[in-house]
């Protein structure tokens, strides 16, 4: 069985990137949600490549495995916010973008710190449709079972896009266990480290297209995001869950960035 990684690169070993067992997300309500679009040089356009969040006025954190090649260019990528359909137009240009050291661009996601920050032109000003998300506490432990909510605009099953109008999809997952995890994947050689968290049951997941977008939990009424969409096993199977990286494992880093430029 292949691992993926959840991007919308069909190619084998690839990302997650889409949502299994979801339904379209009404306007507004995951108003941090953006896409990630990369100028395609053959095709002499931009393409829809992944998820991403914002995290501040300024910066969207998303998955490295979305961020192709050994030096990217920032005028490569651009990012779409406060839209449930995915368009080209009105986009924002990127002027930094930094993978996490640690990861590894041969063993993409499954090596894990499958994260990236990309920081906009311009900070964004708060509205209905555009927001921020809350990271986390760093000692938080997100209950197992509890339901949390992934969206994006990848896949709505193996092989099968999603159709246009292209509109954004969300679906609860229930948070699995690391060490039932760790178990469930053992059998295909995918390994679950310490800076993943697993989530997600039989037909509801993400998948191929999703990859870079959030992970989200309600705590205590404050929208928490607790992982970025990075890989799996297909999508929606039966005892193997999504898997993502989790938020709390890179927070020294992102506020690195992200504090020491506001």
């Amino acid at each position: 069985m292949l691992l993926h990684p959840l991007t919308s690169d069909p190619s084998p070993g690839t990302d997650l990137v889409g949502i299994v067992g979801g339904h379209n997300a009404p306007p507004g309500r995951w108003p941090w949600q953006v896409s990630l679009w990369i100028f395609h040089w053959t095709y002499n356009k931009w393409e829809f490549n992944c998820g991403g969040s914002l995290i501040h006025p300024q910066w969207v954190l998303t998955a490295a495995h979305c961020i192709p090649g050994k030096y990217p260019v920032p005028q490569h990528f651009r990012v779409q916010v406060g839209q449930v359909r995915l368009s080209d137009s009105n986009n924002m240009q990127v002027v930094m973008v930094i993978r996490h050291p640690k990861y590894n661009l041969t063993q993409q996601a499954q090596g894990g710190a499958d994260v990236a920050l990309l920081k906009l032109q311009a900070p964004l000003t708060p509205s209905n449709l555009v927001n921020w998300v809350t990271l986390p506490p760093p000692l938080l432990t997100v209950p197992l079972g509890m339901r949390c909510w992934v969206t994006g605009w990848g896949r709505i099953a193996v092989n099968e896009p999603l159709p246009p109008p292209y509109h954004l999809q969300e679906v609860e997952v229930p948070i699995v266990a690391d060490e039932i995890c760790r178990q469930q994947y053992r059998p295909i050689n995918g390994i679950i480290k310490d800076d993943m968290l697993c989530a997600g049951s039989n037909g509801r997941d993400s998948c191929q297209g999703d990859s870079g977008g959030p992970l989200v939990c309600n705590w205590r009424g404050t929208w928490l995001q607790v992982g970025v969409v990075s890989w799996g096993a297909c999508c929606g199977l039966p005892n193997y869950p999504g898997v993502y990286a989790r938020v709390t494992s890179f927070l020294s880093w992102i506020h690195h960035y992200v504090n020491s430029s506001t």
